[in-house]
């Protein structure tokens, strides 16, 4: 056995240790429900009924007490059922305790369509009158003080937005975490809901679908089954499909887009019908999604990570709100924090935090203290003093590894600095002369390269989720990426000073191609004095899109074309010595679908066109990035 096997087999056997011994120190679920069974009265598998007759599944955790108490709601599309595989599980138990302990009920409810719920689900598009209802209901309940909060990460907090929109009196706040789903059109960005990023397809939904959509056809049980019935079925059927693992850095590379699911033997369902829809299809605006003409008058807390697939529309929302709402008491208390973690991971973080490759240090914030203060002082009303010892915005700075604060996102002390992309036309790949500097170049020397849908740039670390083994999300050395001359690398000189830059970047390339249509990616990376340069943003403009996502508007050969990218974001420290860089190139994936050149409609095409892309940067074509750099 070589020594790179030996090392990974050592790993492996202490990785294998270390989770048998984590396993060791968690209660087992039945202790778990023992516990909970002495301070909870527990009412499983109520179904809910909506205004339309549809009902949904519902659990409902609360204090032995004759005091009415505050909810605390998880609604979700995932399986929170407290069997599976004829085992018990622990996880919801886990979370009723921690709430019910603290003198709050706990309800946790499956969307329209999922496991015991009944209709039809579809990903961004359940009613917000689902929410409304619950809410509603949950107000009225002899034993509820009238105050609700939902709360929880990723799908389980994307629907909170549109829902908290609607006013219900009861709705009090709201924890939304890593809910870049649930945007749907905020300022700059036109996701719909992560399905989109700068009119490019965001690929993470082909592979979560595979595993959560609805099949045409799916189990249900009977209407006039009762209570009793369904908490024993569950016991034994949680509905949960098991599905064939796919090794997705394959599956995702099939064409046409329509059919990586058909092509995996994946159920028919909604991923048929939303990858045809465009960025502005007025399907998007039917459904659960938010959207910045919605507006929120409820104080909020909001959770970001660096690393996650929605950072940057994440924070333009909560902008957009302290911006917009119409009530000093919700305009005045957004609070914010932003962690330098995976999706969903801000509970991940050690005393020494790796995301990807690279060490970010002491990123552990004691998530529980702030989730209960939060909830003390808006659904119990204590004189916690929250709101006065924590600040509206905590960010995680990457570089100097340590949390800061500030009354404003990004910190009132950043001021954007701009700089220029420069060359003699050969700045291909890691080896080439491309540059930033603080001034433009006179002369026009562009650089080109060739973009073959067929051999695009992979995917290499990054603000990424739910792709499965396709893309391991975090922080990685470039490197080996650069080496292609399909990316264009243009970096400043060994900084004589260090400098934070924390807030949105900002992007404007001057392009022309010989295709009707292609796409134009960037990374921002930090450069270390040995050569490791560790990637922090990233994003994509598809050139169609560069006059807004509600027309198209195809490119003519030759010509030179403005084109604003959507902001990336981050808070990093770039050392003295180190170099800041920018990589340029018309592909990444499968974080994003790959630009077929055609001008046609992309999700149906197998054959794409080669493209000959050029940057150009000079006084008439400045190509440039815009960095908020703090000044201290």
């Amino acid at each position: 056995m070589g020594m790179k096997n030996q090392k990974f087999y050592g790993l492996l056997v202490l990785s294998l240790v270390a989770s048998n011994l984590w396993a060791q120190l968690q209660p087992a679920p039945a202790d778990v429900l023992k516990n909970l069974q002495q301070i909870a009265v527990i009412d499983q598998k109520i179904m809910m009924p909506m205004r339309d007759g549809i009902r949904l599944a519902t659990d409902i955790y609360r204090p032995k007490t004759e005091q009415k108490v505050p909810i605390i709601f998880s609604k979700t599309p995932y399986n929170f059922n407290s069997w599976s595989d004829g085992e018990q599980r622990n996880g919801t138990y886990q979370a009723a305790l921690e709430a019910v302990k603290r003198g709050y009920a706990y309800v946790v409810q499956n969307e329209r369509g999922r496991y015991f719920s009944e209709g039809d689900w579809e990903i961004l598009g359940p009613p917000t009158t689902d929410g409304y209802d619950a809410v509603d209901w949950l107000s009225k309940q002899p034993w509820s003080n009238g105050k609700i909060a939902p709360i929880g990460c990723s799908s389980t907090a994307e629907w909170q937005m549109a829902v908290v929109a609607e006013n219900h009196p009861a709705l009090t706040t709201f924890i939304p975490q890593g809910f870049g789903a649930g945007v749907g059109r905020v300022g700059k960005f036109y996701e719909q809901g992560n399905w989109y990023r700068g009119g490019a397809g965001q690929m993470l939904f082909t592979a979560w679908l595979y595993g959560v959509q609805n099949d045409e056809i799916r189990p249900q049980f009977p209407k006039d089954a009762t209570q009793e019935q369904l908490i024993r079925a569950s016991k034994a059927f949680d509905l949960d499909p098991e599905r064939a693992r796919i090794d997705w850095a394959k599956g995702l590379a099939h064409l046409p887009l329509q059919d990586i699911i058909k092509n995996a033997n994946g159920p028919k369902g909604v991923y048929e019908e939303m990858i045809r829809r465009k960025p502005n299809d007025p399907a998007w605006y039917k459904g659960g999604l938010y959207h910045d003409n919605m507006p929120i008058e409820r104080p909020g807390f909001w959770f970001v990570s660096w690393y996650d697939v929605s950072s940057s529309p994440n924070l333009a929302l909560y902008n957009h709100v302290r911006a917009t709402a119409k009530d000093p008491n919700a305009r005045n208390n957004q609070y914010l924090v932003i962690a330098p973690v995976l999706h969903c991971s801000y509970k991940r973080a050690t005393e020494n935090t790796i995301v990807g490759e690279r060490s970010v240090g002491d990123a552990r914030l004691n998530y529980d203290d702030l989730t209960y203060g939060w909830f003390d002082y808006w659904l119990k009303g204590e004189q916690n003093g929250f709101l006065e010892k924590t600040p509206k915005v905590q960010y995680y700075t990457m570089g100097l590894n340590k949390w800061q604060s500030s009354d404003v996102w990004p910190p009132a002390n950043a001021k954007m600095t701009t700089l220029y992309l420069n060359s003699g036309s050969r700045a291909n790949s890691l080896y080439g002369d491309g540059k930033l500097s603080t001034t433009a170049p006179k002369l026009d020397a562009p650089d080109s390269f060739t973009y073959d849908p067929m051999n695009p740039v992979p995917s290499y670390g990054g603000n990424v989720c739910c792709t499965g083994n396709a893309v391991q999300g975090g922080a990685f050395d470039q490197q080996k990426m650069e080496i292609r001359n399909d990316i264009l690398v243009y970096s400043t000189e060994p900084l004589v000073d260090g400098v934070e830059v924390s807030g949105f970047i900002e992007t404007t390339l001057y392009v022309s191609s010989d295709v009707k249509d292609t796409d134009f990616t960037i990374k921002l990376i930090d450069v270390y004095p040995d050569g490791t340069a560790y990637n922090l943003d990233e994003t994509i403009q598809r050139v169609r899109y560069r006059e807004g996502y509600d027309k198209e508007v195809f490119m003519e050969k030759g010509k030179v074309y403005k084109v604003e990218l959507s902001p990336m974001s981050t808070s990093n420290y770039f050392e003295k010595g180190h170099r800041i860089r920018i990589e340029i190139s018309s592909s990444n994936f499968p974080r994003f679908d790959r630009n077929m050149n055609t001008g046609g409609k992309n999700y149906d095409e197998a054959v794409g066109v080669v493209a000959h892309n050029n940057v150009h940067h000079s006084v008439q074509y400045p190509s440039q990035v815009r960095l908020p750099m703090v000044k201290k």
